[in-house]
């Protein structure tokens, strides 16, 4: 009975706390962008406090859009503000919190070149009342400064001589020069992380050398694409850049190593029908990511064979000169259909060397203790966003490039595409061709 009871609080205290996780960053960043930068109510605010209220409810309206299935051209017309702003949003947090170290030096600035600035500053210390009402701040202000001055003499020598009238704005124009550098530099980050998606991943070059590897396929290369995420967002289009640019490469394999889809064969087949156009030597190949698990894996598994990519399901084939072994994303657990690499690898002759296909970093270590060579990964998208980087970091054993594990290399791309905000900074897009070498050419 109890567990019955607990179930509902649990139920709402997570609702409660995401709710807190959304709306303290937004009230902070309307605080300092929206409030701290008007003088009161008026079309700016209005404008403002709009803005930072629309901006989160897109976003959570196109994550349940997505999450929930809703008819495509929904997902799509939700897609593009709600993605992007959860990638905004993100970025003026953390200008608006380093604009907090600019604040203390930018004032002692302006106070040394406003003439009375310090006296100014000091009656209002000694006559503002307490709380945090900026509209009282503000009343003080203008009794200090604008107060007109009683028919009389002229002051003694030496006596305090009333502020400027520019002095009892510099708090505000502090304010308004840090929100306007914390906006500037948002919207510039995201915009230019947006461009490096929409223009489509560039071409990056490794070389493995393998000790298994026998000198008649010395310089095999492989072209390694993983997290293309077509959706509401990257389309047709974007497939046909990603296939132009791995067909450019001239590769002898073309490897697809999970996360090809967020959404059902019925929205996205058009938008994959551009991948029919890959061509290789040796054909292309494709494993699932956690992303086909949430969009009808089995479904897209048939699609891809369509489309003339062989899908590895827990499989193994032979190449001239080494095994090629794929298996399923962990993801597929939940479905019955996870990786299974004794079915993958079991049988296989060790004398050979073997590169296996598996979406995420993690699975590493059954690769070792199989004996694979070579572990073609994805998953991570380098972090996506930075510090997102950091977050990957502590979830994977390796978050980009190229590592030793035991006596098998491990390569995780970042990617070619983006999920949720189509937009990557401090991780740009990639699609690698990965040069196997033999050690004994």
């Amino acid at each position: 009975m109890a567990g019955h009871l607990f179930r509902p609080v649990l139920g709402v205290l997570v609702a409660l706390t995401a709710v807190a996780v959304l709306a303290v960053p937004h009230w902070y960043v309307w605080r300092r962008l929206v409030r701290d930068t008007t003088r009161g109510p008026g079309p700016a605010r209005r404008a403002g406090t709009a803005v930072l209220i629309a901006g989160p409810v897109l976003m959570v309206a196109a994550l349940a859009a997505e999450r929930g299935g809703a008819p495509f051209w929904l997902q799509r017309a939700l897609g593009w503000p709600g993605f992007l702003w959860m990638a905004l949003a993100m970025y003026l947090l953390l200008a608006v919190l380093a604009g907090e170290l600019l604040r203390p030096p930018l004032r002692r600035f302006t106070e040394r070149r406003v003439p009375g600035g310090t006296a100014v500053r000091q009656h209002e210390e000694s006559v503002r009342p307490e709380g945090p009402e900026q509209a009282v701040r503000e009343a003080v202000r203008e009794t200090v400064t604008k107060t007109p001055r009683a028919p009389g003499p002229a002051p003694e020598a030496g006596a305090a001589r009333p502020a400027p009238a520019a002095a009892p704005s510099r708090r505000l124009f502090v304010s308004r020069v840090v929100a306007g550098a914390a906006a500037t530099a948002a919207v510039g980050t995201v915009g230019y992380g947006t461009y490096g998606v929409l223009r489509g991943p560039r071409v990056k070059r490794v070389t493995v050398p393998l000790a298994k590897l026998p000198r008649s396929a010395h310089g095999f290369r492989i072209a390694v694409v993983s997290d293309i995420h077509l959706g509401p967002l990257l389309g047709r289009g974007f497939a046909q850049k990603v296939v132009d640019t791995i067909n450019a490469t001239q590769p002898d394999l073309i490897a697809v190593v999970g996360d090809l889809v967020d959404g059902s064969v019925k929205n996205l087949g058009p938008a994959a029908a551009p991948l029919a156009g890959l061509r290789a030597r040796h054909g292309s190949y494709f494993v699932t990511g956690n992303h086909e698990y949430f969009s009808g894996a089995a479904q897209w598994v048939q699609e891809v064979r369509r489309l003339g990519i062989h899908p590895l399901e827990n499989a193994r084939t032979e190449l001239p000169g080494f095994d090629l072994a794929g298996v399923n994303d962990l993801q597929g657990e939940s479905e019955g259909q996870g990786p299974d690499f004794g079915r993958a690898l079991g049988d296989r002759d060790t004398a050979r060397a073997c590169v296996l296909l598996a979406h995420q970093p993690a699975q590493i270590h059954q690769a070792v203790r199989h004996g694979v060579d070579l572990q073609l990964s994805g998953h991570t998208h380098g972090g996506q966003l930075w510090p997102g980087n950091l977050i990957a970091a502590a979830a994977n054993p390796t978050v980009a490039g190229l590592a030793r594990y035991g006596d098998t290399e491990l390569y995780v791309s970042r990617g070619a595409g983006a999920w949720g905000p189509p937009t990557r900074v401090g991780a740009p897009s990639d699609i690698t061709v990965v040069e196997l070498a033999s050690r004994s050419s």
